[in-house]
């Protein structure tokens, strides 16, 4: 009986063993991550923020070979369950699209230990978080240098979704680019606020409107899907408007007259790229003008609109920002 017994524990040893080797295979040949994608209230459509999240999520899909799946939430309320859901179901990678994820992935990143996430758009000091952040006074600073070359009235507008200190980065630089060309430029700053301040068009018509009835010829937002709004009110009026975050240029031709990049759909894709070739790594990376993490479009619509000496100078203050000739938080301490 000892020797049946001992036969068989051998024999169940060595089946154990042959399956978790096969199972390391399957896994290996295999190759695919699974990568989850929780996007920011307002969801896909929105032409700007969560639209260019998910263009990378899709080349990932494409060059990479990962398996993906994406959420819209409707509200922040349901940012929590969405994050849960995804690390309950062993997704290799959960990305969090903008600075409102912040509060949850820190709470759901702390309850899976075990599970990687990723934060677009927001710092959070976790072992299990990658961090990526924009710079977005840089590219701001250029929208602002050219709003200050094009405006006819020496009037320009921001408008931002929410008072906060991220979405005053892109109003900030924007000031400090204007006053860098024209120290007697007037601008205007407003936001959008309320309950829905990143997905309120109308909203984002109203403010602007009223800017450009006190003269505003050309308006900026950082505002996602209440940018809309802008555009409509711009081309109305027969002003221009500076489009946000993914190249806007297109939505309303020849009245976006750029729009600044924050290459969302750049650092979603680096990110997974990273974690299959390298593995999950934790920290922080920042996207900027010296590696084309932030900037303006190429104006395909209104290039002809522009000047070449306009674009000449765009060229020279974006190589002054990456040397450290234009210190730009410097510049916009000066607006104080």
């Amino acid at each position: 009986m000892r020797k049946i017994m001992g036969l068989m524990i051998i024999m169940m040893a060595l089946l154990l063993t042959a399956c978790g080797s096969k199972s390391e295979e399957t896994v290996k040949d295999n190759g695919k991550l699974k990568i989850g994608l929780v996007t920011s209230t307002g969801g896909l459509g929105d032409k700007s923020f969560n639209d260019s999240a998910y263009a990378g999520l899709k080349e990932a899909e494409a060059k990479l070979g990962v398996e993906i799946k994406y959420v819209e939430p409707a509200s922040v309320s349901e940012f929590d369950d969405f994050l849960r859901q995804f690390a309950e179901s062993d997704y290799d990678l959960i990305i969090g699209i903008g600075f409102q994820m912040t509060d949850s992935i820190t709470k759901v990143s702390e309850e899976y230990p075990d599970s990687h996430f990723a934060l677009i758009d927001q710092s959070v000091d976790r072992p299990n978080v990658k961090s990526v952040s924009f710079n977005e006074s840089e590219g701001s600073f250029l929208a602002g240098a050219l709003a200050a070359m094009m405006t006819k009235s020496n009037t320009i507008g921001f408008i931002g979704g929410m008072d906060l200190p991220l979405i005053n980065k892109f109003g900030n630089g924007y000031m400090a680019g204007a006053k860098y060309i024209n120290p007697s430029i007037k601008v205007f700053k407003s936001y959008i606020g309320g309950s829905s301040p990143f997905n309120d068009p109308a909203k984002g018509k109203e403010v602007a409107l009223s800017m450009i009835d006190s003269k505003a010829d050309i308006v900026f937002h950082a505002a996602a899907g209440s940018g809309l709004g802008v555009f409509e009110s711009a081309k109305e009026r027969g002003i221009y408007a500076i489009g946000v975050d993914s190249n806007q240029d297109g939505v309303v031709p020849g009245t976006v007259l750029t729009s600044m990049l924050k290459k969302v759909d750049q650092a979603t894709f680096t990110v997974i790229k990273e974690t299959k070739e390298k593995g999950f790594t934790p920290g922080i990376s920042e996207f900027n003008l010296s590696n084309n993490g932030v900037g303006l479009t190429d104006y395909q619509y209104t290039k002809d609109q522009i000047s070449g000496d306009k674009l000449q100078k765009i060229a020279e203050i974006k190589k002054d920002i990456i040397s450290g000739k234009i210190d730009i938080a410097k510049k916009i301490s000066e607006l104080k």
